[in-house]
């Protein structure tokens, strides 16, 4: 039985303008997500990875301009909703876990109040309902003595408790889909290891689909279906999770690989991608990843490539696996040509 798309994005926009210039932040994405799905965000800082779910939630400040053709929830195009729809849908149909649990917690406020207050917005229970719900999901989530933590303030607990929390009112309202922003970068690795377990576990129980944004490649071997790689705002390719580590296409994703350090590998110095990720608001007339890329060629300096399906079922944005790219002759060597549609793929 196949499973139902949760969430469709097309197109998704969000640029931001500053005097005569425009950063554009996020910049035509297109990815699926389908119930009980894990969809893995992956990229460097400031690709665009966090943007893209702020802009979902429509959640960017108002000198952010999203656009595009549609990001339908529920085939709803949230695009078109107004504030007070998307109050409704935003900790109820869907919820976000953010990175840094104190600075989206409210301090003066126990965290059972917290909780219960979107309980009591979106599930329409009384006061003591909601603190008995409160108390029950922090019991969910792994906290000792539920009834005790409840009545204290975020400065009273652990990171790893403070972002249990997040996890806790995150689910309360059984949302179908539930976004976590990098939730375990600020955890140490015995602490980030159990966050994980519990949202699989969680997501288990509660059958919501889950989009995973994260710089860790590791944490995306570990949780994910699918993986989207996004570069400068773009995706450049959208993949299986067992394809991007047996066989990953874009060169950027294979210089991501390479990067990883391996503990069966004994190298001096460990690998880097070249370059810089280019500014925002002067962006490269061809392929952005180009000045950067081992194998560019002139038709990748010129021209932005677009999302290029395979029959795989990949995806990628790679002048490599088109036409073009066998009308030139190579200058900087060839791609992984186990991947390439020319080879069977």
């Amino acid at each position: 039985m196949t499973s139902k798309e949760i969430l469709k994005v097309r197109g998704l926009k969000t640029h931001f303008k500053s005097g005569k210039k425009v950063v554009k932040a996020v910049d035509g994405v297109d990815f699926e997500v389908k119930e009980g799905e894990t969809l893995g965000i992956v990229g460097e800082s400031g690709c665009g990875k966090s943007m893209t779910s702020l802009s979902i939630m429509r959640l960017v400040d108002e000198q952010g301009e999203i656009s595009g053709d549609g990001v339908y929830f529920k085939d709803q195009n949230l695009l078109d909703k107004s504030e007070e729809e998307m109050r409704s849908i935003r900790g109820n149909q869907i919820s976000m876990i953010f990175q840094e649990p104190m600075t989206s917690l409210n301090p003066v406020f126990t965290v059972g109040e917290q909780i219960s207050e979107s309980l009591r917005i979106h599930q329409g229970l009384n006061k003591s309902e909601a603190w008995k719900r409160s108390v029950e999901m922090l019991e969910l989530v792994g906290i000792p003595s539920p009834e005790k933590r409840a009545k204290q303030e975020p400065h009273e607990l652990s990171g790893g408790m403070r972002q249990r929390v997040m996890i806790a009112m995150a689910l309360a309202c059984n949302p179908s889909l539930l976004i976590a922003d990098e939730p375990t970068t600020a955890l140490d690795v015995t602490i980030q290891a159990q966050i994980l377990d519990l949202l699989k576990k969680l997501q288990s129980e509660f059958n919501s689909a889950v989009i995973m944004i994260t710089h860790d490649l590791g944490v995306v071997a570990e949780t994910c279906d699918n993986v989207v790689v996004m570069y400068s705002g773009k995706v450049v390719e959208h993949t299986h999770v067992d394809q991007l580590f047996d066989n990953p296409l874009h060169p950027y994703t294979q210089g991501l690989l390479k990067a990883m350090p391996r503990i069966d590998e004994d190298v001096d110095e460990l690998y880097a991608i070249e370059g810089t990720v280019p500014n925002p608001d002067n962006l490269p007339k061809g392929c952005r990843f180009a000045p950067r890329c081992p194998i560019a060629k002139d038709i990748c300096h010129e021209k932005l490539p677009e999302l290029t399906p395979l029959e795989s079922g990949s995806k990628v944005r790679c002048f490599a696996y088109t036409d073009e790219w066998n009308k030139e002759e190579s200058q900087n060597g060839d791609i992984n040509k186990e991947a390439a549609p020319s080879q069977g793929n």
